[in-house]
């Protein structure tokens, strides 16, 4: 079922109010051929009013929407080639399986033998051969998310738009199904639109991400670059956990607590804001590595995470940061006491300026 023909999608200046609320405020997104792009942010942001746009059920107030060379937003959602996952899989409950599969197939007047053969071809894909004759009450969540996936992919649509497809599974099938879903999406090679709220899944399975927030787009990038390298204070804490700590710049030099910072060779953008991740930063000894910046504190509190402690830190302009360190052993004896002084480092090549815009 291999795509040779995946489109790109062009979206300009694209709004949609209700009432005085900017769902989408002229948003512009350039989305790659055969790419696999997230829409990433909270809930309100606008991500899956997006999605709906793409989808056809929502009509922007304006703005254009592309699918290769052909305008689509006065086009109704059949008419656009379009597979769509929902959130709740949006399955028929008195139709089997293959039934269910095979209804935009029967929409589409495609014959019988035809569309047993494409169904078949569809269970295979999300490995569920033999299940064509279950009902859907029969099914897990699981099977039902792929169901739902090969009803969306059946037809061989060009793009395939998913609305937060993994939300209702547990923990465990939710990361193996990311795994799975990456795969059918190189095999398929499809445009594909995925919608969510976790950062996590977002970086697992992205080519890009379009960071949302209040209707805006907040930065479109790689998954790497977007958490080394945010572009404002909302996606530095939307994804990852990060402290933003003021500094003082002067002649293009910026300092931390009147002591200049050290800065990667590649880092050219000199922002007003520090950021510090948990697993970025390290416990100094005497005589450690000069590449780090080092910073003074006292330990306030330490938890225990199982494969990980997270230390917190009252550094000594009153500021507090989160330090995660990998447990060694199932206890805290490697751990610093509350109470005590420490010095956290981080390495020059992971000291990252965030501008405020």
């Amino acid at each position: 079922m291999g795509q040779d023909n995946a489109l790109p999608i062009t979206i300009r200046g694209v709004t949609k109010t209700y009432g005085k609320v900017f769902a989408l405020d002229a948003v512009d997104l350039d989305i790659h051929s055969g790419e696999f792009l997230t829409l990433l942010g909270p809930s309100g942001s606008g991500k899956t009013t997006l999605l709906m746009v793409l989808a056809g059920f929502t009509r922007p107030d304006s703005g254009s929407v592309s699918f290769g060379d052909q305008e689509v937003v006065r086009m109704p959602p059949h008419k656009r080639d379009v597979g769509m996952v929902f959130q709740n899989y949006a399955l028929f409950p008195h139709m089997n399986v293959a039934a269910n599969i095979g209804f935009p197939l029967k929409l589409r007047g495609i014959a019988k033998d035809e569309i047993r053969s494409q169904v078949e071809d569809a269970l295979g894909v999300v490995q569920l051969e033999g299940y064509g004759d279950r009902g859907v009450e029969q099914l897990s969540g699981g099977q039902m998310q792929r169901v739902a996936l090969a009803r969306a992919i059946v037809f061989k649509p060009r793009i395939l738009l998913m609305d937060e497809p993994l939300s209702a599974l547990d923990k465990k099938l939710r990361e193996r199904m990311q795994i799975e879903l990456r795969h059918l999406h190189e095999q398929l090679g499809m445009t594909t639109v995925y919608v969510t709220h976790d950062q996590r899944e977002a970086l697992t399975m992205s080519d890009r991400i379009a960071v949302i927030n209040h209707g805006h787009l907040m930065q479109l990038d790689k998954p790497r670059a977007i958490y080394d390298h945010p572009a404002n204070p909302f996606v530095a804490n939307f994804i990852g956990e990060s402290t933003l700590l003021p500094v003082e710049q002067h002649n293009g030099v910026a300092s931390f607590d009147g002591v200049p910072l050290k800065l990667s060779q590649q880092d050219q953008g000199i922002g007003p804001l520090l950021m510090l991740r948990p697993e970025r930063l390290v416990f100094m000894f005497e005589g450690d590595d000069p590449d780090f910046n080092r910073f003074n504190g006292t330990v306030t509190e330490v938890v225990y995470q199982g494969e990980s402690f997270l230390v917190y830190v009252r550094l000594s302009g009153g500021e507090e940061v989160a330090v995660r360190s990998i447990s060694q052993h199932r206890s805290l004896e490697s751990a610093p006491d509350i109470g005590d002084s420490i010095v956290l480092g981080l390495h020059r090549d992971e000291t990252v300026l965030v501008s405020e815009a």
